[in-house]
């Protein structure tokens, strides 16, 4: 995702839906590695920029979510159960959750426990304290008319299409908007996400859909698992009139949805996803999830975003001539760098936004387009002439999503490239995608993998490019 400043949309409609407390499905996945760096469960990390998001005494295995919406009233039915590894012994769990939605029942393995809910925060008291190497479960029960909540970028998470239809986009602090969880990006959960929406209306969430059925009244009922740890703020689910698409030619299934009208559109300005899997399979190692596509939704969007398995588009990134064919690479290189291998802290977030940066770099070097030299010279170019002195390896959280984030990332990584030649420097970034798959890991790690594959130190360039505020010059192009 580029830096974006969510729009607000107007909805409409009718319908009814009920849900239950109890669960009918167990855990689908395991729980992903912990931090590169070495540290146990729930220590706290060396930075953290958002630090009223996420608990550090417990990592959360699975997610349950179950969802029933009417969009008459945009009213929202749920329950969440979490189910969790306590790192510490603990007396009281914390979980992200927006004042605006309304805690009507909590349950500590299966127990009905005291909470209290304000500022964004759930707090839990188990009837018992819960120790480490015993694995609880929450159930919790709420309701309420969801919509984004504030941020230093913004207003994000749950919003709302043209109609009758919901869009969720919530990197980084947006999770909270629609569904109770431990917000911190380093802590990854598989997911069963179930959407119960009125006739008429199509759901897309992340993971492999299971099926949809009728459920009560006029309503279908829509069931997601994706098995693979996810950090919350990929999480999604978007409700709206939706045609199915699917492609083949990649080395994982390829289902797509957009509007109706779209279709045409869509085909051809996504028609090369199968090519770019095939390309950053083989430069980045295998695809790291179960299945992949792409959804747009009935609103403009002013960048899309690396939903997990499900990347995100708005209308504005369609118009028949594959203008925005670079975004779509970008999310899709994104599953690699950033979904899969995610980041311990948000100060790291160039190894997300460079390194996607840098895949649509690849994509039109493949695809007969600029090269990545050139490319990465003419953002010097443009960096420079901007006097450019922000230090990316640490941008500070008011700057995350700033565009030279992007750009001198990707810069690095060219410079890198040229420094170690091809064969070393994929063979770099396949091992960085195999070594910390499902997990999390920061720049530390990146550079000592990096100096372990060169032989040779690496720091003192590296440092340069991520913490000097003086931009370094880019090495000339290998011959």
């Amino acid at each position: 995702m580029c830096s974006w400043t969510r729009r607000t949309f107007v909805t409409g409609a009718l319908s009814t839906a009920a849900l239950s407390l109890a669960a009918d499905g167990a855990p689908t996945g395991g729980h992903a590695r912990r931090s590169a760096t070495g540290r146990r469960p729930g220590a706290p990390s060396a930075a953290g920029y958002f630090p009223a998001h996420g608990d550090l005494g417990y990592d959360v295995t699975h997610y349950d979510i179950r969802l029933a919406y009417r969009p008459r009233g945009r009213a929202l039915d749920a329950v969440a159960r979490i189910t969790a590894a306590p790192a510490e012994p603990l007396e009281r769990v914390a979980f992200d959750l927006a004042s605006r939605l309304d805690v009507t029942g909590v349950e500590v393995n299966g127990a009905p426990a005291r909470f209290r809910h304000r500022h964004g925060k759930l707090h839990l008291a188990p009837a018992a304290p819960l120790l480490p190497g015993e694995p609880f479960t929450a159930a919790v029960r709420y309701r309420g008319r969801p919509g984004p909540v504030r941020s230093p970028f913004g207003a994000i998470g749950w919003d709302y299409t043209q109609g009758s239809g919901v869009v969720v986009a919530s990197q980084p602090l947006g999770a909270p908007s629609w569904f109770p969880c431990n917000d911190r990006p380093d802590d990854k959960a598989a997911y069963r996400i179930t959407a119960t929406v009125p006739e008429g209306l199509h759901v897309v969430a992340n993971g492999v859909l299971q099926g949809h059925s009728p459920g009560p009244g006029a309503t279908r009922t829509w069931t997601y698992e994706h098995a693979h740890p996810m950090a919350s703020y990929l999480a999604q689910v978007q409700i709206g009139r939706f045609a199915f698409s699917h492609q083949r030619g990649g080395p994982v299934p390829l289902r797509n949805a957009c509007p109706p009208h779209l279709t045409e559109r869509f085909a051809h300005d996504f028609g090369r996803q199968p090519q770019m899997m095939t390309l950053f399979s083989r430069l980045f190692g295998p695809y790291p999830f179960e299945v992949y596509g792409s959804v747009v939704v009935d609103a403009e969007l002013d960048e899309p975003v690396e939903n997990q398995t499900y990347a995100l588009f708005g209308t504005n990134h369609l118009d028949g001539r594959r203008t925005s064919e670079h975004l779509v690479a970008h999310e899709l290189a994104h599953h690699w760098f950033g979904n899969s291998v995610s980041l311990t802290d948000w100060r790291h977030i160039w190894l997300n936004e460079g390194f996607a940066t840098y895949g649509e770099w690849l994509w039109s070097e493949h695809s007969g387009g600029p090269g990545a030299h050139e490319l990465a010279a003419s953002n010097w170019s443009d960096l420079a002439d901007d006097a450019q002195r922000m230090r990316i390896g640490a941008p500070g959280p008011a700057h995350l999503f700033d565009d030279r984030v992007y750009s001198r990332g990707a810069c690095t990584l060219q410079a890198l490239r040229t420094t170690l030649g091809d064969a070393t420097f994929f063979a770099l970034l396949r091992n960085w995608a195999a070594r910390y798959r499902h997990g999390s890991a920061g720049t530390e790690e990146f550079i000592a993998l990096a100096e372990a594959h060169s032989h040779r130190p690496l720091r003192s360039l590296l440092h340069s490019w991520l913490y000097a505020r003086r931009l370094p010059p880019l090495p000339p192009e290998r011959v």
